[in-house]
């Protein structure tokens, strides 16, 4: 799985880090709530490990403006204090779990294997956003019309659809449509944002995506 991990303390994101990646887990880490929104809003996680007491931005604010953006990651609270009102405060902020400092990694990995398998499990078949509905058994896209979209522009669509919230970087979306074709550049992403945008029009909806060649994308109401 690919990885976000945000801990201030570097001892303990290093150790954390090795253990997850020994597992063969993909991490990215950063030591601040700042750094961690920033990778959020660029990338594509599959889990996300907020320590809550972090600078800049506390834990807790992260998840608040993650689910603001209407990114549903799985996320798990790393929490030196003990107290229930720092668990129910987590949790009702959008956390999906969350452990107490110390834990044993065992117990970590556990919790990240099951946060990833929740992950995968509550992913909508078909996904919406404003007027349109993209159906993932038929992969077409739906409006006042219908029109079906080739595997790409699906995965494309898909992932503008579940960041709405955000702009994705040119680099990110190549890394998340396109993993095993490092001959995928630029001009390819650019080619299949028309192809999506003329298909949008096909169905006659409201919707459409913002960005330039080499910048960045979003999925906004016209």
């Amino acid at each position: 799985m690919k990885l976000l991990l945000a801990e201030d303390t570097k001892d303990l994101n290093n150790a954390i880090k090795t253990v997850l990646e020994m597992e063969e887990h993909h991490v990215d880490a950063v030591f601040d709530g700042e750094q961690a929104m920033e990778r959020i809003l660029s990338e594509g996680y599959d889990v996300i490990i907020l320590d809550i007491m972090m600078p800049k931005l506390n834990g807790i604010e992260v998840l608040t403006q993650l689910r603001d953006n209407s990114i549903r990651t799985p996320v798990l609270l790393l929490t030196a204090k003990a107290e229930v009102e720092d668990r129910v405060l987590g949790l009702d902020s959008g956390a999906d779990d969350y452990l107490t400092k110390p834990f044993a990694m065992k117990e970590l990995l556990a919790r990240v294997r099951a946060l990833g398998r929740r992950g995968d499990d509550r992913g909508p078949k078909n996904l919406s956003f404003e007027d349109i509905t993209l159906e993932a058994e038929s992969l077409e896209l739906r409006c006042e019309n219908t029109v079906r979209l080739s595997m790409k522009e699906y995965e494309l669509m898909e992932k503008l659809i579940l960041n709405s919230g955000s702009e994705l970087d040119a680099a990110s979306l190549l890394k998340q449509v396109w993993p095993e074709e490092p001959e995928a550049g630029e001009d390819t992403l650019w080619l299949y944002i028309s192809y999506l945008r003329n298909k949008l029009g096909s169905v006659a909806s409201k919707t459409t995506i913002t960005g330039q060649k080499g910048g960045t994308y979003r999925l906004v109401r016209s």
